[in-house]
């Protein structure tokens, strides 16, 4: 994997670990980033991970472009022969797939969809070989998921399946987007899951919703008085499906600011993961549940 750098301006250097989506390039993203976090350098304003790549935005008043790159580059060999480790979260979040207030969004698009005589849900689980969508929800939320990174909107987390390939869920975005979409929808477009952290526009498919807020700029929900968005980038998520009644109890919960996230720190090695998959994927699991 060889990363190419390239200048953005007179303020930022942009580097794209690979043109390929994969938990390799989102790790060496995040690992960079960190790194460069870590370093202090004199300049550096500001660091943005995304998806298999990353922008550092910095003062040319205080550090020459041709030194930030270079000091960049020399990170970057260095984080090629350490250890594929970090240090993270895994996070359980409550779905409920099927719920009413996407069904009735995604009811008035229909004329934006692939399948307008199918639901978003049943149109995913059809086109990824599952002929019900019971089976579908169980591969969405049976492993863990991956926050490659957060933003785009603010506080929104895009979540990569951390499954090998041939089991990955594949679904193409809405032909148009849509000019609605309710706040906390678990929605998938590509080969990412994600959480719209607001209401507003969206061209995602519509799976369920989620109860618990991962944004809150007036920081009143009780887990989220520290730090106004929910989820970082290396955070670790495990779906769980859960229906009306827990949903309902779920809410009044977070009113009553008695919601308490499911959390549990852990170690996720990334060479660990690509020599067991499911083996990893057990621990983690483990971890999360553990009393």
């Amino acid at each position: 994997m060889s990363s190419r750098y390239t200048f953005g301006g007179d303020e930022h250097i942009f580097v794209e670990v690979d043109e390929a989506m994969s938990l390799e390039a989102f790790f060496v993203s995040l690992s960079m980033t960190n790194a460069v976090r870590d370093a202090n350098i004199k300049g550096v304003t500001e660091i943005c991970p995304a998806n298999a790549s990353f922008q550092i935005k910095f003062d040319p008043d205080q550090i020459h472009p041709d030194d930030l790159m270079k000091e960049l580059k020399r990170l970057e060999a260095e984080a090629q022969h350490g250890e594929h480790a970090l240090d993270t979260r895994i996070i359980e979040i409550p779905v409920f797939y099927q719920d009413p207030w996407t069904h009735e969004t995604l009811m008035r698009f229909r004329e934006r969809h692939q399948d307008p005589d199918a639901t978003d849900i049943e149109y995913a689980a059809s086109i990824n070989g599952y002929d019900r969508v019971a089976k579908f929800i169980e591969a969405h939320s049976g492993a863990p998921w991956f926050v490659s990174m957060v933003g785009f909107v603010a506080g929104l987390p895009f979540l990569y399946q951390m499954v090998d390939r041939p089991r990955q869920i594949q679904v193409p975005k809405y032909l148009r987007p849509r000019t609605d979409t309710p706040r906390l929808t678990v929605g998938y477009g590509g080969c990412f899951s994600c959480i719209y952290s607001v209401r507003g526009a969206g061209g995602y498919q519509m799976f369920g919703i989620t109860p618990m807020p991962i944004y809150d700029p007036e920081q009143k929900v009780s887990y989220l008085q520290d730090f106004m968005v929910f989820f970082r980038p290396g955070d670790i998520v495990k779906w769980k499906p859960i229906n009306r009644e827990e949903y309902d109890a779920a809410v009044a919960d977070v009113q009553a600011g008695t919601f308490v996230p499911r959390i549990r720190n852990v170690r996720f090695s990334l060479d660990e993961f690509n020599a067991d998959i499911d083996g990893t994927n057990a621990k983690l699991m483990e971890a999360l549940y553990a009393d």
